[in-house]
């Protein structure tokens, strides 16, 4: 996960029960190119195993260049043919190569030959499932040691995310002697065993579920602070970029600050820059409400239904709304507006 799986966090998820770890997606080309870019990619330490180290690129010899330097760091070596970002389409990677069968072949092959560590690629998903098995199997052919299947196609992004599909992920399973991950729709441990069972995968990927959620794998739901703080410690000993701090933290918050009562903590937690100032912060979120999280104090929440929901200080996935609530609603404010130009809620 660009700018969010970096070591902190990787250790973060590691001491609450993630087996295994990616780093973020790096660029095969800055990587070769640049050594300050390389040497803040490859921070790590003797705990940050297994280890899977993921470059995108369009370019064989580039993206061997990258991985052996990163080889003598690493488990395995994945290839990102999943991001469906418009930065991956410009630049040629990510999802957009999943049309271009030759190209990848000599990709996965020549990395598969000339690394000492396996190589595995991380997927996205065609409408058609029998087109899906073929590229799957394509890779498998090429060298591919281990797939990862997000079960969403590439258009499937952003408001128009949805439900990732299981059936794909099921079908990619069973035609392949490859292990399998699967990714999508995972906000709990509950999804997660229902994946495994109804996939039959090898295991289960977390990635937006992680972010809002560390301790996921638990199957525990913590208040938000206790997260925070454990971060913070660790970047104390892992120090990563600001941006990062910041961007995990409005996460983690994501509910809390939310609430218009919180609008100037959430600016107080923006305008932040260093760890004091973020420690600060959180440990005011916590004061606020942990009366409310032991029992002293009664929380009470107006409700439009009788539903349970989990009051807003603990972690939960972000859930967007549905692509069809998500274009009615867009169709319903360009008729108001009369503006007639796209807008993303």
């Amino acid at each position: 996960m660009v700018d969010a799986s970096e070591l902190a966090w990787r250790m973060l998820s590691r001491a609450h029960k993630a087996e295994l770890c990616y780093s973020p997606m790096f660029h095969s080309y800055v990587f070769v190119k640049d050594p300050k870019y390389q040497k803040e990619a490859l921070a790590s330490c003797p705990q940050d195993r297994p280890l899977i180290i993921q470059f995108c690129g369009n370019k064989a010899d580039i993206l061997v260049e990258a991985a052996k330097l990163a080889e003598p760091y690493c488990d395995a070596v994945d290839i990102n043919l999943g991001c469906p970002q418009a930065i991956a389409k410009r630049g040629h990677y990510g999802a957009f190569l999943q049309d271009d069968w030759e190209l990848l072949t000599e990709i996965v092959s020549t990395l598969s030959q000339k690394l000492n560590v396996p190589v595995t690629c991380k997927v996205r998903i065609f409408e058609s499932i029998d087109h899906t098995i073929a590229y799957a199997k394509m890779l498998e052919k090429a060298g591919c040691k281990m797939l990862t299947v997000h079960g969403r196609t590439r258009e499937q992004r952003g408001p128009l995310t949805g439900i990732a599909s299981w059936k794909h992920i099921k079908a990619v399973r069973d035609n392949v002697s490859i292990p399998v991950l699967a990714n999508g729709n995972i906000q709990c441990l509950a999804d997660l065993e229902r994946c495994l069972e109804e996939t039959g995968c090898n295991g289960v990927m977390s990635a937006e579920g992680n972010l809002y959620n560390p301790f996921i794998f638990e199957g525990v739901n913590p208040p938000s602070w206790e997260p925070a703080l454990e971060y913070l410690d660790l970047v104390e000993k892992f120090p990563c970029p600001t941006s990062y701090i910041r961007g995990h933290l409005f996460k983690l918050f994501q509910q809390l600050l939310g609430l218009p009562d919180n609008f100037k903590l959430r600016e107080e937690l923006g305008k932040g820059s260093t760890l004091k100032e973020f420690r600060t912060t959180v440990l005011k979120l916590k004061e606020k409400y942990i009366q409310f999280h032991n029992g002293a104090q009664v929380w009470n929440e107006e409700k439009e239904d009788f539903n349970l929901q989990f009051p807003p200080w603990l972690c939960r996935s972000y859930v967007r709304m549905t692509p069809e609530e998500y274009l009615k609603k867009m169709e319903s404010f360009k008729a108001s507006s009369g503006s007639g130009k796209e807008v993303t809620f």
